[in-house]
């Protein structure tokens, strides 16, 4: 006796939470605005669909078109080349998806008085035992502390404080020739869409992110404060996103090299802090003060703000910001919003198969990769901000996981009636309108959910 398959036709095993996110955003649309659309064969959304699906699954393509052939009408081919396409510009559909997002959902719901911000940083995409990766390079792990093979993600998010949403990203290769270990691809047409993302990859980290800035103005994604951490906080890096339309807040490095005109000279904050009266009391923060930032002899008004640091007794942490209407808590208070995009890498790394569902050595292909897996994480983020319940991201994924084990039971309960139905048919037991009776009493004894989906898999 065979067993009963995971996928079955007359009812396909996917999560109707998902269906309904594709539909209520238009996925299909923003794909094809993205330049991703079929020159013959399968429709494109279908193709992305099994992509996007298959962290549910916990099976990559491969294991389902082995286990299920039947439920994937297209081979592997068809799904490599998708991925593998230079044409479409995921970047872009990235930054549509969570605008509609933002646009559609959350911002109508949501005060003008929120300060809503947008995040900037980077995490390792490891690809540690590769050798032939496009554009694979030495990248520093802050975590290990060690030099490792692969790429910077350098990730652009928005949130309102509630919700975080990533809005663009970037696998950053290296600006040395050094550092690379892999070239880009000579095949590559440098006026498509994959070219002009290879050159971004290997500029400077800096440029990418007022690129990425740029992107989101245009896109006009609602936020007036821009959060970064202290590898990014420069005089420069202050003044051009100033000049971008946003105000900074940032936390600076205490570095001699880096300094700050104040009381008539360039100083360092430790030294700001050295010769400036404290607090007194457990007061939330040290010390607060006025400098200039200074570029190309532009000056740039600027608060600085002295916080205790809290996991080290006796040490201090520097915020700066330019928007000097707001008061030290609110900066301090705004800034505690950037830990949302640590949250954000810890979820797609540990649930969401970052990294880890592609071994391929394409450059095109792990871009499409990060924003298939972003656009997940949309998907699980607007679910818990719509419940408005306590259950983590985390939880909602397995439950997204048991939602579609529960339709594989269902199928199989499925083919199970139909086969008892034809049964009683054949040994004219009972006749039309008595099987329908039966069948229709059967259905109302089960629960609400069991009941809608055998009824559309009949």
């Amino acid at each position: 006796m065979n067993i009963v398959a995971h996928h079955h036709r007359s009812c396909e095993p996917v999560s109707s939470q998902i269906l309904k996110f594709f539909a209520e955003f238009h996925v299909g649309q923003i794909l094809r605005s993205c330049n991703a659309y079929k020159l013959r064969g399968f429709k494109v959304l279908s193709i992305f669909l099994v992509a996007f699906e298959a962290a549910f699954h916990h099976r990559s393509f491969y294991q389902q078109k082995k286990d299920a052939p039947e439920s994937i009408p297209f081979e592997q081919d068809t799904f490599y080349r998708f991925l593998n396409s230079c044409t479409i510009h995921w970047r872009k559909f990235t930054l549509l998806l969570s605008t509609a997002i933002i646009q559609k959902v959350i911002a109508p719901l949501t005060s003008e008085s929120r300060r809503n911000v947008l995040i900037i940083d980077d995490s390792v995409f490891s690809r540690n035992r590769s050798k032939k990766v496009e554009l694979l390079a030495r990248v520093y792990d802050h975590v290990s502390g060690t030099y490792v093979k692969g790429f910077r993600m350098l990730t652009l998010g928005w949130s309102d404080g509630n919700t975080f949403l990533p809005l663009s990203h970037c696998l950053l290769s290296s600006a040395s020739k050094r550092q690379q270990l892999q070239g880009a691809s000579a095949d590559i047409d440098p006026r498509s869409n994959g070219g002009k993302q290879r050159k971004l990859a290997q500029r400077k980290a800096p440029e990418v992110v007022l690129e990425l800035l740029k992107e989101a103005k245009a896109a006009q994604v609602p936020a007036q404060h821009v959060l970064f951490d202290s590898w990014f906080c420069s005089p420069a890096s202050l003044h051009q996103i100033h000049e971008l339309g946003y105000d900074v807040i940032a936390r600076v490095k205490k570095s001699e090299k880096l300094r700050f005109f104040f009381q008539g000279r360039m100083q360092d904050v430790k030294m700001i802090y050295r010769n400036q009266k404290k607090r007194p009391g457990r007061s939330t923060y040290l010390l607060s003060v006025r400098a200039e930032a200074v570029k190309d002899g532009k000056h740039l008004p600027v608060r600085l703000v002295f916080v205790r640091n809290a996991s080290k007794k006796g040490d201090y942490l520097v915020l700066v910001t330019t928007d000097l209407t707001l008061s030290e808590k609110d900066v301090i208070q705004i800034y505690g919003k950037r830990w949302s995009i640590e949250v954000f890498f810890k979820m797609c790394k540990s649930y969401l198969k970052l990294g880890k569902e592609t071994r391929s050595i394409s450059y095109d292909a792990l871009t499409a990769h990060t924003s298939i897996v972003f656009a997940r994480y949309m998907m699980l983020a607007l679910e818990q901000r719509r419940q408005v319940d306590k259950r983590s991201i985390g939880e909602l994924f397995f439950l997204t996981i048991d939602e579609l084990e529960d339709l594989r039971y269902l199928d199989a309960l499925s083919l199970l009636l139909e086969l008892l139905i034809n049964c009683a048919k054949e040994a004219n037991i009972l006749d039309e309108k008595q099987l329908k009776k039966l069948l229709n009493l059967f259905l109302a004894k089960l629960p609400d959910f069991w009941g809608r989906c055998l009824i559309q898999c009949a």
